[in-house]
C-alpha cells in the first residue's frame, strides 16, 4: 500500500512540475506552426494543433477554420506576433502572445496548453485587452 501511495505521489508531483526549456520551446512551436497553417489556409494542419476537446467541438478542419476566421481574426491573420510569459493559471499552462491584428489593433491572446503524450496541443485561446495597451 505504501509503495502505491509513493508511486501516486511521484506521478502527481511529476505532472505538476514546472515546464522546462524544452517544453517552452515546444509550446511556442505549436502556436507558431498553427499560425503558419492559418496563413496558408491549411485547416488540416491548424486543426491538428488543437486538443481533442477542441477537435470534438468542431468535428472537421473546415468548421474549425471557419470559426477562427470569424472569431479570431488577429490569430488568423496577425501582422505582428510577440511571445510573452508562459504562466500557470488555475493549474493550467497559459502562453501569453501579444498580437497586432490585420486592422492594426493590439490584443493579448491567452493560449491554454495541454500536454499530449510527449508533446503539446492548444486547448483554447482567449483574446483580451493587450497588456501593453493597458499598462
Amino acid at each position: 500500500m505504501r509503495a502505491v501511495l509513493l508511486l501516486l505521489f511521484a506521478l502527481l508531483t511529476a505532472a505538476a512540475a514546472p515546464p522546462d526549456e524544452a517544453d517552452r520551446a515546444a509550446i511556442r512551436g505549436v502556436i507558431e506552426n498553427q499560425m503558419a497553417a492559418f496563413q496558408r489556409d491549411d485547416g488540416q494542419a491548424a486543426f491538428a494543433a488543437a486538443s481533442p476537446m477542441i477537435q470534438g467541438m468542431f468535428q472537421t478542419p473546415e468548421r474549425f477554420l471557419e470559426m477562427v476566421r470569424g472569431l479570431y481574426l488577429p490569430v488568423y491573420r496577425p501582422r505582428l506576433v510577440a511571445f510573452g510569459a508562459l504562466v500557470e493559471i488555475d493549474g493550467r499552462l497559459v502562453q501569453k502572445v501579444e498580437i497586432i491584428g490585420p486592422d492594426g489593433a493590439q490584443v493579448l491572446a491567452l493560449y491554454t496548453m495541454l500536454r499530449r503524450g510527449e508533446g503539446w496541443c492548444i486547448d483554447g485561446v482567449m483574446l483580451t485587452e493587450s497588456e501593453k495597451v493597458a499598462a
